[in-house]
């Protein structure tokens, strides 16, 4: 038998993060109550977390604004009284949105490099990096988990959503006419932004996205060998 999962250190925080999970996931979940056993809160509490940084990943702005305010009105996740509770903040939601305005702004104006990354993109992909580690472990320490394997867990999940879904969009970038190109970072957006609703609200599914990464990075390196091996031949 289970053990029964242990009541919060902050009994006020627990219930409302019992009545925002109940109200904001699936309802085929709510049966589990407020006090699942511990395996399974985890388990839900990872499924979270890799799907929150995995489509920080893909693109680094919008998912943590998205966990931000929903965690604000406790509706699925709630960072208080976590050491992550700045994730919710104003502070840290306002600056975010200024770093998305920022980056949407000079990437109208970037030319597509020969191989799809430049200094810009690198500079993105550390700031995913590190949304991403800080999502999952404020995923965990939102279950009353430890959160530091998270960092951990989170910079994984989110150099594999770069690698993966990012990677398909940079191919996509260098062959398409300028206009095209230009809106391929709202679909990225728009495909970050379900996936991470979509941990939020049905946590399971982050294992199903990074499932379906580890298949799209496969896919795409098999692409680049073909590439380089026709490269060779030409030789």
């Amino acid at each position: 038998m289970l053990p029964v999962r242990r009541r919060s250190r902050h009994p006020c925080r627990a219930r409302r993060r019992a009545a925002s999970r109940l109200g904001g996931r699936l309802s085929s979940f709510a049966s589990v109550g407020a006090y699942r056993p511990v395996a399974i809160s985890l388990t839900f509490d990872i499924g979270q977390g890799a799907g929150l940084s995995g489509a920080t990943g893909v693109r680094p702005f919008l998912p943590p604004l998205l966990a931000g305010a929903l965690a604000r009105g406790d509706t699925g996740l709630d960072f208080d009284g976590t050491s992550y509770s700045f994730l919710e903040s104003p502070g840290f939601l306002a600056a975010v949105f200024a770093l998305a305005v920022l980056s949407y702004a000079v990437n109208r104006r970037r030319a597509a490099p020969p191989e799809g990354r430049d200094q810009f993109d690198l500079l993105l992909l550390v700031v995913a990096l590190a949304l991403g580690a800080l999502l999952f472990a404020g995923s965990l320490a939102e279950g009353d988990h430890q959160g530091w394997p998270g960092l951990i867990a989170g910079v994984a999940c989110a150099a594999l959503g770069w690698i993966a879904l990012g990677g398909l969009f940079r191919r996509a970038r260098r062959r398409l006419d300028p206009a095209a190109a230009g809106l391929l970072p709202a679909w990225a957006d728009i495909a970050a932004l379900l996936l991470a609703g979509l941990a939020i609200l049905f946590p399971p599914l982050g294992y199903v996205a990074i499932a379906a990464f580890v298949v799209l990075a496969l896919l795409g390196q098999r692409e680049q060998d073909r590439k380089y091996a026709g490269l060779r031949i030409l030789r």
